[in-house]
């Protein structure tokens, strides 16, 4: 995914954008950046955080970011912020999401107005760069995001620093956050709402799904009102976001909770020693699982953060399987003998969670039940690139469903997203006896978006029913 940050100072932004910034590492590992404009000209820093954390490539380059306003992203993806001389101004913008027409974008600038994009490795275009590009096709930056956003088919928010300022955009739908926060001396845009409490401001404002805004240091100015549809991404809260965050005005860890306990009372007769949550995400699910049961609640893994990058960014399979099983270190008293449930926020492509069901017999894990926060995955997403799949036959469900039905099981996707249909329970115990499981369950949908607490028709389902 990634996290975007911005800052509007009547002083220098740097030490502000640095640590708000940094706050968003846990949203991706591949790329970090940051742009600081003094009136006049942008000073720009970009590194490659993959094995290196955001504070120890940015600490060196803070004095030499001079000016008052300046944006900065943690991307799992192409390089940001962009620096662009254009007809209409000198701008830097990054953004977050997903552009599913790119190429036809691209084609049609390169055509019709002679644009021109940096080749990346694999020949592909820097989403960031064609957004820049597409903003130019308009008369001023505000009507150039607009028309940007009209354009793009997938989502796409985006901070454009300009004008001795921040314009700000959440995307069409909202399916990304965007919040403001203030202070005496300035104001700044956080994709997490947390990001910037620690650095003295409160939270003001929370822009709504395709609306614009203008921030400065000292006010924020509306430049096009919210639409009257939503769709948040639900696994901001189940998985992506952290626990201090909220969106829409609901906190992560505290839908976590409910999410868990209600996945406890559809799961009434399970009985167990412990319940424990995989780190991190699944803790907190695993946390109200127990609360709501009244098994006692444990922690037999214990996550080592200090050098280990996500799990689920590096592209190689194998990788992302090493790195899971190396930064999780067992408590073997709380393991061995020991019938066990494990609460995960999802199951995806299914590796992590089968590496981790062997390497707890290998502790001596005398049963291992497993409990999916959220439904079946059945279809890779296309907005966020959460799931990072380039087609659904990397997800377990739909790896089961060909083993069970070959090609013609691609009819039948809507039974096997209903839990109470005979094709789902045929998938769930495919599913669990590929992991090498005594039991699994998932959560149903009614109960995730019950736990989430606002309105079901503003939260995307996409990635479980496939309804946008």
């Amino acid at each position: 995914m990634g996290g975007i940050f911005g800052v509007c100072s009547s002083d220098e932004c740097a030490t502000d954008l640095f640590f708000g910034t940094d706050y968003h590492s846990h949203l991706g590992t591949r790329r970090g950046g940051m742009a600081v404009c003094d009136g006049k000209h942008f000073t720009r820093a970009i590194h490659n955080i993959e094995n290196t954390p955001f504070r120890t490539k940015f600490e060196s380059d803070i004095s030499e970011l001079k000016g008052n306003t300046g944006v900065g992203c943690i991307s799992d993806s192409d390089p940001q912020p962009i620096v662009l001389h254009s007809r209409i101004g000198v701008f830097a913008v990054v953004t977050v999401g997903r552009i599913n027409n790119k190429w036809q974008l691209a084609e049609q600038l390169i055509t019709r107005d002679n644009a021109h994009f940096s080749e990346m490795s694999g020949g592909r275009v820097n989403d960031t760069e064609l957004v820049a590009s597409l903003i130019c096709r308009r008369g001023t930056i505000a009507e150039g995001i607009e028309y940007a956003q009209s354009v793009i088919e997938g989502s796409m928010t985006m901070l454009v620093c300009a004008d001795g300022g921040i314009y700000a955009a959440r995307d069409k739908l909202g399916r990304t956050p965007l919040s403001v926060g203030r202070k005496d001396d300035g104001r700044c845009v956080s994709f997490e709402s947390f990001a910037y409490i620690n650095l003295g401001y409160q939270s003001c404002y929370e822009l709504g799904p395709g609306e614009i805004v203008f921030v400065t240091a000292d006010a924020i100015t509306q430049l096009v009102k919210p639409g009257g549809e939503m769709r948040v991404c639900t696994f901001l809260w189940t998985y992506y976001g952290y626990p201090t965050s909220g969106y829409e005005g609901v906190n992560v860890e505290e839908m976590r909770y409910r999410c868990g306990g209600s996945l406890a009372e559809q799961d009434r007769d399970a009985a167990a020693d412990y319940v424990a949550g995989v780190p991190d995400s699944g803790t907190a699910h695993a946390i109200g699982y127990a609360s709501r049961s009244g098994i006692p609640f444990a922690r037999p893994l214990i996550k080592y953060t200090p050098t280990w990058p996500r799990s689920f960014t590096p592209k190689d399979q194998s990788i992302r399987n090493l790195i899971a099983r190396m930064k999780l270190v067992p408590i073997r008293p709380l393991i061995e003998g020991k019938k066990l449930i494990f609460v995960e926020d999802s199951i995806v492509r299914g590796t992590q969670m089968r590496g981790t069901v062997y390497f707890l017999h290998t502790c001596g894990a005398r049963e291992l039940h497993v409990r999916s926060a959220s439904p079946p995955v059945l279809y890779s997403c296309k907005y966020l690139n959460f799931t990072r799949s380039t087609s659904e036959e990397e997800l377990v469900s739909r790896q089961v469903i060909r083993s069970l039905e070959g090609a013609d099981g691609e009819k039948h996707i809507a039974e096997y997203a209903d839990r109470e249909s005979e094709r789902y329970r045929k998938m769930v115990d495919a599913i669990r006896a590929k992991l090498s499981l005594p039991s699994l369950e998932y959560h149903s949908l009614d109960g995730l978006l019950g736990a989430a607490g606002i309105d079901r028709c503003k939260l995307c389902t996409y990635c479980w029913n496939g309804n946008e």
